[in-house]
């Protein structure tokens, strides 16, 4: 028998027995098992019934990422899962933790279901730019029918045992947490029934109930909003609707070749490497495994504001309590409804419940007074952008706070190391970059200080991951990774405009490449008056940027969304951006007065001077050692930039225009357009004459 897979019987119920740590993920010697046991299991004549089971945290979790990218050794996952569906025995899966991909596959394969009432089940693989191919789309639809098995596949979201109940895709959900048992007991239920052998392949009503009609067009226009950019969820449609115009062999037939389409995709690339950084960022380089970590049990947060509400929200979620502190009442009554409306509209939306809802702003208190921060682990500061207030505030904290408490500031741009100097504890000092809404976006960008100690670094890495965050560890110079790469790309977004592109022009070139939205619509969303207080500072610290067009906006109270005018205009109640003639004007003004003589710009040259400085930018990150690696910058635009997952990011999209290509480009933006961020950076030089890579780094 497999080292991996075990048989064995209680009774009449053969027991067959995964035990692969961590997740039980079907590799090769696991899926070789699952056939060796199940032949067992078959010649067996004692056993009347057999029951699929897994030992550990979970079910079986999907495929093995150990290997990925290479080729299947027989038996492969269709194989084995054909052969327990033929099974002349009944076979039931008692699920457990997640059943995941190949996984909830398998259990499609068995002829029955139950499932522990925490357990999960979902079909991720588009998330990796690829759709189930194992049956998956040919399988669950029958159990779910049309519009369930689409919006399962096509997002790869997990769904809950009672939900899988109600969807059909389980036939029971039991208490407890122990799945053999709750398994041998659904078994011994049924042989006392007498239940048959009943393949999901062969039931058909649910199949019949959406034929002809127009679930699929609905579905497919649905998509081209929701999915926009991505090959892989349609090819998942197309995949589901073979279920629903061919019989099953040939079902599965087609979904092998759309699954093979996915993978000659290179979205299918960008994906899977922004999904193996996802992982790999959480181990910070030099940071030593067994650091110790500090216990966060209760949260101050400085500043009721958009940023601060939305701080707060992420460790009330966790279970976390919570003090804000700001200078007037008004503001903490206006941030605590804000809080409120945020939970309470997530609760008419069915994501939490009414009783989460008044759970969580329980955890949630405010006060006008530092001295309330007396007994907490953590302090937040989420101000605006001023080294002055932050340095006066971070005195006032190093007064109060006891002994180990961390000191982080929510800064987007300032230095680290000087807000530190204002304490009498640098060793405790932190960044803890949130990226706006604080309570909805991913990325927790942390930045280290010169005297950061270990055990900081470590705390707020885990506490990235307690509250649902992706923690990146970063070094401090101004902007940190993602801004600094961010105001390259608006300083030269802005130049093109001044040299004759339009807003909307620029804009859309980016969000053609993919972005959600572009430059000068995401400076609308964030506040054109948090762009224009950033510049403020810079200059007051003797850099040298020139006035623009943009800081016109803002002198004038155009400050974007929040005021229904920016570089576009808004209508009441409606996000989309809307072209305004008198920024037209405007920027038509700001040429005249600087002499400025508009040309033509290609979109090739907006897409390169956007985005050519931004990897130029990332190279000189990576020489300074303020990333370490080049997927850290990666996660870091994923995750708070919106940068397309399908192109793995900032530096690993590099890699596929060819970095050789880019050098020499930017070398020409040098000599023509000028300017220290043109000027190329060593390594990308390095990288160009050695013909390699950033992921060779």
């Amino acid at each position: 028998m497999s080292e991996v897979v075990s048989y064995d019987r209680e009774g009449a119920i053969g027991i067959i027995t995964v035990n692969y740590p961590p997740v039980n993920a079907l590799g090769h010697a696991v899926r070789t098992g699952l056939l060796e046991a199940l032949k067992q299991g078959q010649t067996d004549n004692d056993a009347k019934m057999l029951l699929v089971v897994c030992e550990g945290r979970t079910f079986v979790a999907g495929a093995d990422i150990r290997e990925f990218g290479k080729p299947m050794q027989e038996p492969g996952l269709v194989t084995v899962i054909n052969t327990f569906e033929s099974s002349d025995k009944p076979v039931v899966a008692a699920i457990h933790g997640t059943a995941l991909g190949g996984g909830l596959e398998l259990a499609l394969g068995c002829h029955y279901r139950i499932a522990l009432d925490s357990a999960r089940v979902g079909l991720p693989e588009v998330k990796l730019g690829l759709l189930p191919g194992a049956g998956g789309t040919q399988r669950l639809p029958r159990l779910t029918g049309a519009k369930k098995a689409l919006e399962m596949i096509t997002t790869g979201e997990f769904v809950k045992a009672d939900d899988a109940l109600e969807a059909g895709i389980i036939d029971a959900v039991a208490q407890g947490d122990n799945s053999r048992t709750i398994g041998l007991e659904y078994a011994a239920k049924l042989i006392a029934e007498d239940k048959p052998v009943r393949r999901v392949r062969d039931i058909t009503d649910k199949i019949s109930a959406d034929q002809g009609t127009e679930v699929f067009e609905a579905f497919r226009n649905n998509l081209t909003a929701k999915a926009r950019g991505l090959f892989s969820p349609f090819k998942c449609v197309d995949a589901v609707e073979a279920a629903f115009s061919l019989p099953f062999d040939e079902g599965m037939k087609r979904e092998r070749e759309l699954f093979i389409e996915c993978m000659e995709s290179p979205q299918r690339g960008g994906l899977v490497h922004a999904f193996f950084a996802e992982r790999e960022v959480s181990k910070v380089p030099g940071l030593p495994k067994d650091t110790p970590v500090r216990d966060v049990k209760s949260v101050g947060v400085i500043g009721a504001g958009t940023m601060g509400g939305g701080i707060a929200m992420n460790f009330a979620n966790a279970g976390i309590p919570v003090t804000i502190v700001e200078l007037k009442q008004e503001a903490l009554d206006k941030g605590l409804s804000v809080i409120r409306k945020n939970y309470e509209s997530s609760a008419k939306k069915g994501r939490i419940t009414t009783a989460q809802v008044e759970e969580r702003m329980a955890l949630i208190k405010t006060s006008l007074s530092y001295d309330d921060f007396k007994s907490v682990d953590l302090v937040i500061e989420a101000v605006f952008e001023n080294m002055d207030i932050k340095k006066q505030i971070f005195g006032q904290l190093d007064k109060v706070c006891k002994p180990g408490a961390i000191l982080a500031s929510n800064t987007s741009t300032l230095d680290i190391d000087e807000i530190a100097s204002a304490t009498s504890r640098p060793e405790d000092v932190v960044g803890m970059h949130f990226f706006s809404p604080a309570n909805v976006m991913k990325l927790l960008e942390n930045v280290r200080g010169t005297k950061t100690s270990d055990e900081v670094k470590a705390t707020v890495m885990a506490l990235a991951k307690k509250i649902g965050k992706v923690g990146v560890m970063v070094g401090n110079c101004y902007g940190f990774v993602g801004n600094r790469m961010l105001h390259r790309r608006g300083a030269e977004a802005t130049a093109l405009v001044n040299e004759g592109a339009s807003p909307q022009q620029v804009d859309k070139v980016l969000t053609d490449l993919g972005f959600p939205m572009g430059q000068f619509a995401m400076s609308d969303l964030a506040g054109i008056d948090v762009g224009y207080s950033i510049r403020k500072e810079r200059r007051k610290s003797g850099e040298d940027i020139p006035a623009n067009w943009m800081d016109t906006l803002a002198e004038e109270g155009r400050l974007g969304q929040k005021t229904m005018a920016g570089v576009y205009q808004y209508e009441e109640g409606n996000r989309k951006p809307v072209v305004d003639p008198k920024v037209d004007e405007l920027i038509a003004g700001f040429r005249k007065e600087q002499g400025i003589e508009p040309r033509a710009i290609t979109d090739q040259e907006i897409l390169e001077r956007c985005m050519y400085v931004m990897v130029n930018e990332g190279a000189k990150i990576l020489e300074e050692g303020i990333a370490d690696r080049s997927l850290d910058i990666d996660i870091v635009w994923i995750y708070g930039y919106g940068f397309p997952a399908y192109h793995g990011g900032p530096m690993f999209w590099a890699d596929q225009v060819g970095v050789k290509t880019i050098y020499e480009t930017v070398k020409r933006f040098h000599d023509t357009v000028g300017g220290d961020q043109w000027k190329p950076s060593e390594l990308l030089a390095k990288l160009a004459s050695e013909n390699k890579k950033f992921g060779d780094l």
